[in-house]
């Protein structure tokens, strides 16, 4: 099969034939009809994570159609078309047999652990416990962009933000999480605070439903206690964190989605007495431990948490909902090219704009 295949960390990146992989026991082999160009891509090959083996295929974001099935598997066949969420769970540990498989134990992610979808084909375990059946007229396209940034951004919104109508939440940086957080917290009945350097992705946060949206470098020096200050006015409240309105200021929830110690403290601060933070954005490097303002945490009662995919189980509402038209992860896909083009859209996510929309992979 053709795959693009990096042999150095930060290195050249190469369309080349490699054999197909082989069909786990407990999995499948899906035939990639669509895997998303993701920022994470980009750190993988940058060598930032760690247990990448080389030579690597990268790609982590994928729909397709199952064309091999492992001797264990028994809830597929060959021929069904599915996505998979990034986490890929082993469905017998502590974690998973509490239904909590974004955190499995003993987790694979196609792209990181093992070759990915950036390929025709990608192996993938524990079918059973793993696959999602796309519903009818889905496009794999569109569920590309699920297993990722999508589902990401849905199980953040609604498990940990936890915001009601009327609510607001704050979204720091407005790439694919980000946006998807909008949009989600949107057709919750949210009021949304979406902020970006980009004068683009602030345009896209706006047609996607952002009530407010502010470019951090223009809240006073651009510092984290500025900006948290900008967001504080913006939701009805004083900028120095005093109450103001007749529901105070700050949001009742916070999403870092871009993932920097300025943006996490930044959302952090900005946030109303017994809000939420809620960091999706990785952290990575001599960046993974950043100084967060505990001293507010305890004083407001403030809630952290960090969030990590969806498992497949909780996929139904969040595809009901797309079925029904209220949910429109489509949006996010900005072009669509092929295997031959992938190395350069991977390169260009080092510095690229977000809001340029998601970039898809048809091998």
């Amino acid at each position: 099969m053709r795959a693009v295949v990096l042999d150095e960390f930060a290195g050249p990146l190469e369309v080349r034939e490699v054999p197909v992989p082989r069909c786990p026991a407990d999995g499948v082999v899906v035939r990639v009809a669509a895997t998303g160009v993701c920022r994470s891509d980009w750190h993988g090959w940058q060598g930032h994570d760690d247990g990448i083996a080389l030579p690597h295929v990268p790609g982590h974001e994928l729909a397709g159609t199952v064309a091999e099935v492992g001797a264990q598997v028994r809830g597929w066949r060959v021929g069904d078309v599915v996505t998979v969420p990034f986490v890929c769970a082993c469905g017998s540990c502590a974690a998973c047999l509490a239904g909590e498989q974004q955190v499995c134990e003993r987790q694979t992610q196609p792209g990181f652990t093992h070759a990915g979808s950036f390929a025709e084909y990608v192996a993938l375990d524990h079918a059973d416990v793993n696959l999602v059946r796309l519903p009818d007229g889905m496009s794999p396209v569109t569920a590309a962009a699920l297993g990722c940034r999508f589902a990401t951004a849905y199980r953040a919104v609604t498990v940990h933000a936890r915001v009601r109508p009327g609510q607001w939440l704050a979204v720091h940086g407005c790439g694919g999480v980000g946006l998807s957080a909008v949009m989600v917290a949107v057709a919750d009945g949210a009021r949304v605070v979406a902020l970006d350097v980009s004068a683009a992705a602030r345009q896209a946060a706006r047609s996607f439903g952002a009530e407010v949206v502010l470019d951090p470098r223009a809240c006073g020096t651009g510092s984290p206690d500025d900006v948290a200050a900008a967001v504080r006015a913006a939701t009805g409240g004083s900028v120095d964190g005093s109450a103001g309105g007749s529901a105070g200021g700050g949001a009742h929830a916070s999403l870092d989605a871009l993932g920097s110690p300025v943006t996490a403290i930044a959302s952090v601060l900005g946030l109303r007495r017994r809000g939420r933070h809620v960091q999706v954005g990785l952290l990575l490097g001599g960046q993974a431990r950043p100084p967060l303002p505990m001293d507010r945490v305890v004083a407001w009662e403030l809630e952290l948490y960090g969030s990590h995919g969806m498992a497949a189980h909780e996929y139904p509402p969040m595809l009901d909902r797309i079925a029904s038209g209220e949910l429109r992860p489509e949006r996010l896909v900005g072009r669509v090219i092929g295997l031959d083009a992938a190395p350069d859209a991977l390169r260009a996510m080092g510095g690229a704009s977000a809001a340029a929309g998601m970039t898809v992979v048809a091998p």
